[in-house]
């Protein structure tokens, strides 16, 4: 996974998924940043911003790289994001 952020200029993050628990009302995205620093980043997600969530993944062009076969390999850089 990739992330950036503003606040960072033009640093770039790269990170993983560690965990996804429902905390109240909230599903908390846990995610672990790997390089260049290693930070426990926690984003806690409302009942909007999930159906958000559901719906882009939702799309065709979403899911089309879903069911891609292109897993197996490392995808190139998306370029600025």
């Amino acid at each position: 996974m990739l992330m950036r952020s503003t606040g960072l200029g033009k640093t770039e993050l790269r990170g993983k998924i560690v965990g996804l628990i429902r905390q109240q009302e909230y599903l908390v995205l846990q995610v672990e940043t790997i390089e260049p620093v290693k930070w426990k980043i926690r984003v806690a997600i409302c009942r909007p911003d999930i159906w958000q969530v559901i719906k882009g993944v939702l799309r065709w062009k979403n899911m089309k790289l879903l069911f891609s076969t292109k897993w197996r390999t490392e995808p190139k850089h998306p370029g600025e994001f």
